[in-house]
């Protein structure tokens, strides 16, 4: 057996996805019964059954998105773990880079999240009028959704199977290290215009989700979650490992750093797909989803407070900039 698969985290891990796929399963096989059948104009036994079988689904969702959103971050502490398995590696960067299906596996992961959070918020408002009217739409979406949570399970299985103990990696320097000389940044930026777009990325998108222009806030959040992981790694990371020559997303998970990494990527995250979930809410809905928006704004809030907060305390700290 591949020794990764003995590996106690890898174990739970896959265990949990597994058992939340199984849920999945029972819950795609009911909706489609649900698209097939329902008709709210109808007074049968069947609609009756149809209905009680849609809240049956609403709990396994609610409890499929709690898993996922543990075992989001618990992937991530499983493949750092696995770093004193694989030559080469020094954090999760070099373990997700051991084949082609981990950066894949964590987009979808992230993509799963997003389209939950879009779920949930659609069948709130739905639960919450009268006549059902977004049932069908949620259910369309279920199936998407349960389309991506079918290749993300492909996914993670043939990531972890597929990782050679005996290959070695790069390490997270070699992957987002300046190598001889070129430059990392997009659009051919330095760290210094970097830094500000970055902030008048942050003041431009809280400005637009307050003033709810919500087609320039979709885009610009679009913009300001592009740009923000290149300022995370090239720059507010380097403050997070107080080593200018050390640019890495992964390493801020681990406990010397006192994981501030879940926070950091946490609130971006977090912050961004509530915003957009708002933006949805109101463009195609039609309903002001204002808790879910302030909500999102708080928490891009809380991301900028806090990789700012880390740059000005090494300055009070050394008395230097990096």
């Amino acid at each position: 057996m591949n020794p990764i698969l003995l590996n106690t985290q890898v174990e739970i891990y896959l265990l949990g996805e597994a058992i939340s796929y199984l849920f999945f399963l029972i819950a795609f096989l009911i909706s489609i019964k649900i698209l097939i059948k329902w008709d709210f104009e109808s007074f049968s036994s069947e609609q009756y059954r149809l209905e009680k079988q849609s809240y049956l689904i609403v709990t396994i969702l609610i409890f499929i998105f709690g898993v996922k959103f543990l075992l989001l971050p618990y992937f991530v502490f499983t493949i750092d773990s696995l770093n004193t398995l694989i030559p080469g590696a020094m954090c999760a960067a070099g373990v997700i880079s051991a084949n082609s299906y981990g950066l894949e596996l964590l987009f979808f992961k992230l993509f799963l999240i997003f389209l939950l959070t879009v779920w949930l918020t659609i069948n709130y408002f739905d639960l919450e009028a009268k006549d059902y009217p977004f049932t069908k739409m949620k259910y369309y979406l279920f199936i998407a959704i349960f389309i991506i949570a079918s290749i993300e399970f492909y996914l993670d299985w043939s990531y972890f199977l597929d990782i050679n103990l005996n290959q070695p990696v790069s390490c997270c320097s070699a992957l987002f290290g300046q190598l001889e000389g070129a430059n990392p940044l997009p659009f051919g930026l330095d760290t210094k215009t970097l830094l500000i777009l970055f902030y008048l990325l942050s003041a431009t998108v809280i400005t637009l989700l307050f003033s709810y222009q919500d087609i320039l806030a979709f885009i610009f959040l679009g913009l300001f979650i592009y740009l923000s992981y290149y300022a995370i790694v090239y720059f507010f990371g380097t403050y997070i490992y107080e080593l200018p020559t050390h640019k890495c997303p992964f390493c801020m998970f681990q406990r010397e750093y006192h994981y501030i990494g879940y926070l950091i990527w946490g609130s971006l995250f977090g912050g961004v797909f509530l915003s957009i979930d708002s933006v949805i809410s109101k463009e195609i809905l039609g309903i002001d989803s204002k808790r879910v928006r302030y909500i999102g704004i708080g928490l891009i809030t809380l991301f900028i407070f806090t990789v700012s907060f880390i740059v000005l305390l090494y300055r009070l700290r050394n008395g230097v900039w990096l």
